[in-house]
């Protein structure tokens, strides 16, 4: 049912995107208004969510350690697993962002021999679903650059070329394109067919998947199937970016459905689990070093706290205790 329900609504809204070439008025809506107003819930709902963030005491060094702490000489420190110092912080991050290196840590478990034997293995596709999902999708909007700048810069040129090298069909087939889809469909069927995975999910992890794979499957589809006038396109991009908006009636119809699933995103994203990209930075758990037996951290949060000694009880209830017969220190 959740993924009925997602599939339903990014199917709804893309229709939807579609009314954008209907006419002068839904097209200047969809295509003027619509991306205007998505972008500023996204730098909006990002600032607020960063600052929030941001805002939260952290009282006490809380990293996650997978290894072994600084200790004495001769006792190997794993200094990205357990880092001391800001050094060993930055590696480990670099190796988060760029790598999903925790991912690698993701075991799963299956039964052997009849169910008589538990083994424990890495769930080596999850990593490199995530990985070729995450590295294609920056790829794919560095590339979508060159639609928004003019004159295209020389690393944008030099992306696409690389991207490209196949020299494969035309217009050319990109390799990221290929793999975005092919990651994306993998870790959808994974969230289907894995039982645990599927009982743990919910309506906003499917809908996420859907909706990004809406969007590579009709930007797609507009690239080498529909293949719409790219430099109507560029025109409008262009437009939007100088805040000097053009409209263009030559443009398919297809690609407003494309650019409101992607206004979608937009908005959607500050307020996801999509958001965690700029959470990791601001994670605890990663981004503080694991010095606690060298440098004594006092919480913020400390203060006076008035308290009430057995001394001082006693003092004030001894008579109501002796009558009770409850025993006292001093008669």
């Amino acid at each position: 049912m959740k993924v009925l329900v997602s599939l339903a609504a990014v199917g709804v809204l893309f229709l939807l995107g579609l009314l954008g070439a209907a006419g002068t008025v839904p097209e200047a809506i969809f295509g003027v208004l619509v991306p205007y107003l998505a972008l500023a819930v996204f730098l909006g709902g990002l600032a607020y969510q960063v600052l929030r963030w941001a805002a939260v005491p952290v009282p006490f060094r809380i990293p996650t350690t997978c290894g072994q702490q600084k200790s004495l000489p001769w006792i190997k420190q794993a200094k990205l697993d357990n880092p001391s110092g800001a050094l060993g912080v930055v590696g480990r991050m670099a190796l988060e962002v760029l790598g999903f290196r925790s991912l690698l840590r993701n075991t799963k478990s299956e039964l052997h021999e009849g169910g008589k034997r538990l083994v424990y293995a890495t769930s080596l596709g999850l990593w490199a679903g995530a990985l070729a999902m995450h590295w294609s999708m920056l790829v794919i909007l560095i590339r979508h650059l060159r639609l928004a700048l003019d004159p295209v810069p020389a690393f944008v040129m030099f992306v696409e070329a690389t991207d490209g090298f196949l020299e494969v069909g035309v217009p050319v087939f990109f390799v990221t394109t290929i793999l975005f889809l092919a990651a994306l469909a993998y870790l959808l069927f994974r969230r289907l067919l894995d039982p645990q995975v599927r009982y743990i999910s919910l309506f906003d992890d499917y809908f996420a998947l859907l909706l990004l794979l809406g969007i590579g499957l009709s930007g797609f589809w507009l690239r080498h199937i529909a293949k719409t006038d790219v430099v109507g396109v560029k025109e409008m991009v262009v437009g939007l970016a100088h805040f000097q908006p053009v409209l263009r009636q030559a443009i398919h119809p297809l690609f407003f459905g494309h650019l409101f699933l992607v206004c979608v995103l937009l908005a959607y994203f500050p307020f996801s689990k999509l958001v965690h990209m700029p959470g990791v930075f601001l994670s605890p758990t990663r981004n503080l070093a694991n010095n606690n037996r060298a440098v004594r951290h006092v919480n913020p949060w400390d203060y006076p706290v008035k308290t009430h000694p057995y001394v001082d009880y006693e003092n004030e209830w001894r008579e109501k205790m002796k009558a009770a017969g409850v025993p006292v220190d001093k008669e």
